[in-house]
């Protein structure tokens, strides 16, 4: 059995769909899995990391070329799958992933310039946009709409392109969060290609996923094996989605599966719920610079990851509660799709987005009250410490000064008091010690001997001896 025939491959395909899709998975994990190191390996050797800058959401030089493992297994499945030959779209595709990943690369050795990027994407939608399984003419109903101009299909098309590309990568921002929304993404369309039999991109999904899953262990990692996907990954993974994105728009409708809420009309709904996070964040972040007479290509941190962030939650839990919150975002679609027409699906994903509007609103209030109290707490150490300060300066001073008074007074005090005492003692103890006589040239000289009560007795009676010899010779 020759596994390079197409017939056979094919023929496995159709024999074992799911165990295929199965490997397709795991061997896009694996790849990517080997491949992060070695581009760690490389990047450090060549001290090639993502500087820390003062919005950015990590505090240590990290690699930021993940996307060059992306953009490796992406071509590797891209040229297995192409041998079953389902149609011819991955040629174009692998133009386009080439293109956009050459400018991330450039972005994220050094950084290029916004024309550059933008004139970039605009050469990788060209090749989406001219292909023909990418024409989008027929909106199938949506607001009473069905055929468009070619014309204003192929700029809606290049518009819905370029924009999901930037806001994919707008959400990478922090640990994690990129990849959890792309694998819920993913999940979500291989679902929808599955249900409606188009297995070329349940391959390209379920692949996609693989890589993010894969990505999200060294992501997470706190060690030296943590890395970034960079521009150069997260721009050919929004290509990749904004590509699976224009397929379901375009897709002829699948009868089977009308009647359970795929309705060809809801499928611009249906995107809008799939892609919740990223064109979420996009737009209010747009909204908010416009509001306050910024540019919308501005940098700030108004984003919804930087707002989970103030408020006191870790990369790993902010990237967790906003990829739930599109999985909610879908299933609430899901549920109503069987039971509202287009017109009430349209109201219902209009209020979601609002709903969301204002919870964040909420949530960016009560995460500028929090920094403002720790901020106000970060102050009140100072202030003791001050006061604490003032306490340490003022007293060694004090204490010294008391010291040094006492230093100052205690040996003159006991000096003058010994020198009284010594110098009172000669006059008034004569007779307990000598007494001591200067001579002029600041030597001491004994001129007495103490005298005890006996010899003073025996003196007196001397005395009085030499008296009466005395008067007795006159």
């Amino acid at each position: 059995m020759n596994l390079l025939n197409h017939e056979v491959i094919l023929e496995l395909f159709h024999a074992y769909y799911l165990l295929f899709v199965m490997c397709m998975f795991l061997g896009a994990f694996a790849v990517t899995f080997y491949l992060i190191p070695k581009v760690l390996w490389v990047s450090k050797e060549k001290n090639l990391m993502a500087e820390v800058v003062g919005r950015s959401a990590h505090s240590t030089e990290t690699p930021s070329f993940g996307g060059v493992a992306f953009y490796i297994t992406l071509i590797l499945v891209l040229a297995l799958i192409q041998s079953l030959r389902l149609n011819y779209v991955g040629g174009h595709l692998i133009g386009a992933i080439t293109i956009l990943f050459m400018v991330g690369l450039k972005d994220d050795l050094v950084i290029s310039t916004a024309r550059v990027k933008f004139l970039g994407q605009i050469a990788a939608a060209c090749f989406l946009v001219f292909s023909p399984e990418m024409h989008l003419t027929n909106l199938y109903g949506f607001w009473g709409i069905h055929e468009i101009p070619e014309i204003l299909g192929l700029l809606l098309t290049g518009f819905l392109i370029i924009a999901l590309i930037n806001a994919y990568n707008l959400i990478d921002g922090i640990d994690g969060l990129a990849a959890l929304v792309g694998i819920v993404i993913c999940t979500a369309y291989a679902t929808v290609f599955y249900v409606s039999e188009n297995p070329y991109y349940v391959l390209i999904s379920v692949s996609l996923g693989g890589i993010l899953s894969a990505f999200l262990r060294f992501n997470y990692s706190r060690g030296e094996r943590k890395i970034f996907m960079g521009d150069s990954g997260s721009l050919i993974v929004g290509l990749v989605l904004a590509f699976l994105s224009i397929k379901l728009l375009v897709m002829a409708p699948y009868i089977p599966i009308i009647g359970e809420g795929f309705s060809p009309s809801n499928r611009i709904l249906f995107v809008g719920c799939i892609l919740f996070i990223p064109v979420f964040d996009t737009l209010r972040v747009i909204i908010l610079r416009l509001l306050k007479g910024d540019s919308p290509f501005s940098a700030d941190r108004e984003h919804t990851h930087h707002i989970m962030l103030d408020l006191g939650l870790s990369h790993k839990k902010a990237g967790i509660f906003l990829a739930t919150l599109n999985i909610l975002v879908i299933s609430i679609f899901w549920f109503f799709s069987k039971l509202l027409t287009n017109i009430g699906l349209s109201f219902l994903v209009a209020a979601m987005y609002g709903a969301m509007f204002l919870m964040f609103y909420v949530l960016k209030k009560k995460s500028v009250l929090r920094l403002e109290m720790k901020e106000t707490e970060d102050r009140r150490p100072e202030t003791e410490g001050e006061k604490f300060e003032g306490t340490e300066d003022r007293s060694p001073e004090t204490e010294g000064e008391k010291f040094q008074g006492t230093e100052d007074r205690s040996p003159e005090t006991e000096e003058e008091k010994f020198q009284g005492t010594e110098d009172r003692s000669p006059e008034t103890e004569e007779g307990k010690c000598h007494v001591i006589m200067h001579n002029g040239l600041g030597q001491g000289i004994k001129v007495g001997r103490p005298v005890s009560g006996k010899r003073k007795v025996e003196s007196e009676e001397n005395k009085e001896v030499r008296s009466t010899k005395l008067e007795k010779r006159e």
